[in-house]
């Protein structure tokens, strides 16, 4: 598209008028409302991904104890339908994983991981104990992280070096 024409109006247009590109190249205006973004980068994806695993695992801290858990744990203490629950959330990191390239032993890796973390957290009461503990999501999340990093398909969260402070 060059600058001399204007970009296609949608048919239905929300309240925050703002350009968007979808996959086929074409750019709308008002196509969707910021909060529903699709921007699918690897790094949003990823930002995306490591919410979730905060959500799921750590979003809670725990008074006196200073654990932190997150919904997993909570939905796990449902019998059977918790623990479903918590795998298929779980697995979403997985396939989400896959959409962005992630090699098949990466793949497997985080896929013991959620049946690990499924299956034991099956057993009624040191199960959740387990999952509050395991963190599964997180673990994943860390691991797509550092293959992501390391073959360049994002930015390396930390900078690696040593830090000395200058006194001026």
């Amino acid at each position: 598209m060059d600058f001399t024409q204007a970009p296609r109006q949608t048919a239905r247009t929300w309240r925050f008028d703002r350009a968007e590109t979808v996959p086929g190249g074409e750019t709308f205006i008002g196509g969707r409302p910021p909060f529903l973004s699709a921007d699918l980068s690897r790094e949003a994806s990823l930002a995306r991904l490591e919410t979730l695993a905060h959500l799921m695992d750590t979003a809670f801290l725990i008074p006196g104890l200073n654990r932190r858990v997150g919904f997993d744990a909570l939905i796990g203490l449902v019998p059977v339908i918790g623990d479903v629950a918590g795998m298929v959330i779980s697995s979403f990191i997985v396939y989400e994983a896959k959409r962005l390239g992630a090699p098949r032993w990466l793949l497997a890796r985080m896929g013991l991981n959620v049946a690990f973390d499924g299956l034991v957290g099956a057993v009624p009461l040191a199960g959740d104990l387990f999952d509050a503990a395991f963190k599964a999501n997180r673990r994943n999340v860390r691991l797509l992280r550092r293959w992501m990093e390391r073959t360049g398909g994002v930015r390396p969260n930390e900078i690696d070096g040593i830090a000395t402070r200058l006194d001026g």
